[in-house]
């Protein structure tokens, strides 16, 4: 093996070179016995040159002793410093052996009896004996001190001129190469044992790093449950010095030390120690969570180990646990109320039934605020959302233990009594509810009034589940509604007959669309000036096979719930146009489309291709949008309407002056007629400012260069004085006759109203 940088390590070589400053101890003792054996053959033979050599080797041997012994192997530190003073130990080395080598060749040679023959040999195989044990760092100190030591040796035998003394000395000769064979192999096995406890040292190093960086606490325990391992996490927990004063401890002690330091209850460590010990003595994996008095949480995890070993990890937890509630939280309650959301409500409410007394009378009630969504499309969603979350504060005043509100979605809230007396307990407590709602408050700078209609249902516990309640409920919210809002209903039997009825009034209205059953007549609009049918509304009816006519008033907004308007608006459509283009060309006809027609572009599509498939002249045709229609998305509205009106229609406001702006429509929108609501007539014959409002309107449409047309005339005197101080082009009513089949529009199409200054027509007609 070569002392060489590259075949060894450096941190290994340097060890060897320490090792021969190392443990000096024996070098003078075994001067002083070189001395003294070289004494003892002066005083036997008599030959100076032995005193000589006496005190030669005990200089020598003291002398080297005392330079290495002033040298600290610690100054020692790498590769260049290891080769300096390996030369020099080298160099010691060397003087001392020829000294005690050439001792050897004269006592050999020049002593004339076996004495010192025998003086000569035991000196020098006593100095060899150490040099493979003592030098075995340097090779090259090996081979120098071998051959220093042993070659004079062999030399003297081989020069005493006989075959024999020859033949020993060549003997001798391959001792140098078993000695230097020696140093080697123990320089082997001193490299292996090195490089083995380096590697050890090595991995009990990264262990002892990974096992005090790891993010987890862990133990390891005997067989006797005692910990044998912990780590850093363990110690600083438990507030320990060091790992090594928790060694030897039990679970139970450990976990104690918890619940003195006030950091765990004593019930969930007892629960604790009791689930890990098991898992650990069964080599069953388990986990047990445990919350700390500082709010935090640690997951200890018990898990099978190795040579009877077992194994106990712990970790913090407390950002998981704290995800995972803000996930169930999010799951379960509302995120702009903070109330409980639909699902969360049901399983509170399931589990309230459930319990207790199954004869207990319950309550439930379904609240929902009136016209809120005329507040999102004029104030904005923001200021919608500031409404909910007011409402919310004031209903969460009255939950309880017993009383559970929640925000069921939208702008709909419920409540769930658990306990009540009678029916006379729940009146109170909605009218208590009522009362403390209602009033106005202030959302972003805007004072918003609170209303809101609700309903009601009383049910034993065990009578019911919750979604019986809920529809109950809302039966008699929808009853509220109809009669007039911002009151609440209790549920009735007679209100769920009705509910019935109207879904089988929906599933019949489909099946009418369906087979087209429906029908369409015309309602005569005439030109004030020439007193004739200038146009028609078309309108649409049904007969129900068994409940006879059924008012549009009904089917219509029936038909908007279900999403099926658009279809009765395209057919009522097709069938108007297809009668126009049989009329005379002077007849114009009138058909209204839903707020649903426009939710879609296909609408502008839908009437060019039935124009195109009837033969109608776009002219002829005037579509009617309503303010509800704007409502819902005006801008939109108004592309379409545009659109619309690049095919030639005519383009009508229905219903003007019953909506919450008509005015803004009437320079923003693309229009060509307003047609007033009847409802300006009511009182226009005997109230004189109703008379200047109706006749401003009609200035103000007729200067904006938009035509009018006044709905709703239903007596002579109303249609005097349109005709003398109103001036609108159009009037519309049963003044004029009930509505007329297609056949009855062509037949009257020529015919006139004659109207003479008094208040009688000099003929009808409509009635003729």
């Amino acid at each position: 093996m070569k002392t060489s940088k590259s075949d060894i390590s450096e941190a290994v070589y340097v060890g060897y070179i320490r090792s021969l400053f190392q443990d000096v101890g024996v070098l003078p003792l075994g001067a002083a016995c070189f001395a003294l054996v070289s004494l003892l053959l002066y005083h036997k033979t008599g030959g100076l040159v032995y005193l000589i050599f006496a005190g030669l080797l005990l200089f020598a041997g003291t002398f080297r002793y005392y330079l290495i012994n002033r040298i600290d192997p610690q100054q020692i530190s790498d590769y260049e410093s290891a080769l300096y003073w390996e030369r020099r130990y080298v160099l010691w080395g060397t003087l001392h052996g020829l000294v005690v080598g050439s001792f050897g060749l004269v006592a050999m040679v020049w002593g004339d009896n076996s004495f010192s023959e025998l003086a000569a040999l035991s000196l020098v195989l006593g100095g060899t004996i150490t040099v493979a044990g003592r030098n075995y760092g340097s090779r090259k100190m090996v081979t120098i001190l071998t051959l220093a030591l042993v070659a004079p040796l062999a030399l003297g035998l081989m020069l005493k001129g006989d075959i024999y003394h020859f033949a020993l000395g060549l003997f001798i000769v391959p001792f140098i190469f078993i000695i230097m064979k020696m140093a080697d192999l123990v320089r082997t096995v001193l490299f292996t044992a090195i490089s083995e406890e380096k590697r050890s040292a090595s991995l009990a190093r990264r262990f002892n790093r990974a096992l005090n960086t790891m993010p987890h606490g862990l133990l390891m325990f005997s067989p006797e449950g005692r910990i044998v391992v912990a780590n850093a996490q363990v110690v600083e927990l438990m507030s320990f010095r060091s790992t090594k004063q928790m060694l030897g401890r039990s679970l139970k002690a450990l976990l104690s030390r918890g619940v003195a330091a006030g950091l765990m209850e004593r019930k969930d460590v007892q629960f604790a120690e009791q689930q890990l010990t098991r898992a650990m003595r069964e080599g069953r994996d388990r986990k047990v969570l445990l919350r700390l008095t500082d709010g935090r949480h640690l997951e200890f995890s018990a898990r099978e180990g190795r040579d009877e070993l077992g194994v106990l990890t712990f970790e913090e937890v407390t950002s998981r646990i704290e995800a995972e509630e803000r996930v169930r939280y999010m799951a379960r309650y509302d995120s702009l109320t903070g109330l409980p959301n639909r699902a969360y409500f049901n399983e509170i409410v399931t589990e309230f039934m459930e319990s207790s007394d199954p004869a207990r009378l319950c309550g439930l009630a379904v609240l929902d605020l009136d016209d809120f969504k005329s507040i999102n499309d004029t104030l904005g969603h923001p200021v919608g959302d500031g409404l909910i979350y007011a409402v919310a504060d004031r209903l969460s005043s009255f939950a309880g233990d017993d009383v559970k509100v929640s925000r069921f979605g939208g702008d709909e809230f419920m409540i769930f009594f658990n306990r009540l007396e009678g029916e006379d307990d729940l009146v109170l407590r909605l009218d208590a509810i009522f009362e403390k709602l209602r009033g106005d408050v202030d959302v972003a700078g805007h004072q918003l009034r609170v209303q809101l209609s609700a309903g009601a249902v009383l049910v034993r516990a065990d009578s019911d589940d919750v979604g019986a309640m809920i529809v109950k409920a809302d039966l008699a919210l929808y009853t509220a509604k109809e009669q007039g809002k911002n009151n609440w209903r209790l549920f009735e039997t007679q209100m769920d007959a009705a509910f019935r009825s109207r879904q089988t009034l929906k599933a019949d209205l489909r099946s009418a669309i369906e087979a087209q059953s429906l029908r369409v007549v015309f309602q005569p609009i005439i030109d004030v000036r020439t007193m004739q049918i200038s146009g028609c509304e078309a309108l649409c009816r049904w007969d129900h096979p068994e409940l006879g006519p059924i008012s549009p008033a009904e089917f219509i907004p029936l038909a908007e719930e279900m999403g099926i308007v658009s279809e009765i608006s395209t057919m009522v459509l097709n069938v108007a146009c297809r009668e126009c283009a049989r009329w005379p060309e002077h007849l114009r006809v009138s058909v209204n489309l839903s707020a649903r027609d426009f939710h879609c572009s296909s609408v502008v599509d839908k009437v060019q291709q039935i124009l195109s498939k009837s033969g109608l002249a776009a002219d002829r045709l005037e579509l009617e949008v309503t303010e509800t229609a704007l409502l819902d998305d005006k801008a939109t509205t108004r592309v379409y309407l545009e659109e619309l009106k690049k095919l030639g229609v005519t383009i009508a406001l229905d219903d003007f002056g019953t909506g919450y702006s008509s005015l803004s429509y009437l320079h923003t929108l693309p229009l060509d007629k307003i047609k007033i609501d009847g409802s300006f007539l009511v009182d226009v014959t005997r109230n004189e400012r109703s008379l200047r409002l109706l006749t401003g309107v009609v200035d103000l449409s007729r200067n904006l260069g938009l035509s009018v047309t006044v709905e709703g005339v239903e007596t002579f005197s109303q249609l005097k004085i349109l005709t003398k101080k109103v001036h609108p082009d159009l009037v519309q009513g049963f003044l004029f006759g009930s509505a007329l089949t297609a056949s009855g529009i062509e037949t009257m199409s020529d015919k006139s109203w004659t109207f003479g200054g008094n208040t009688r027509t000099a003929l009808n007609p409509a009635s003729a």
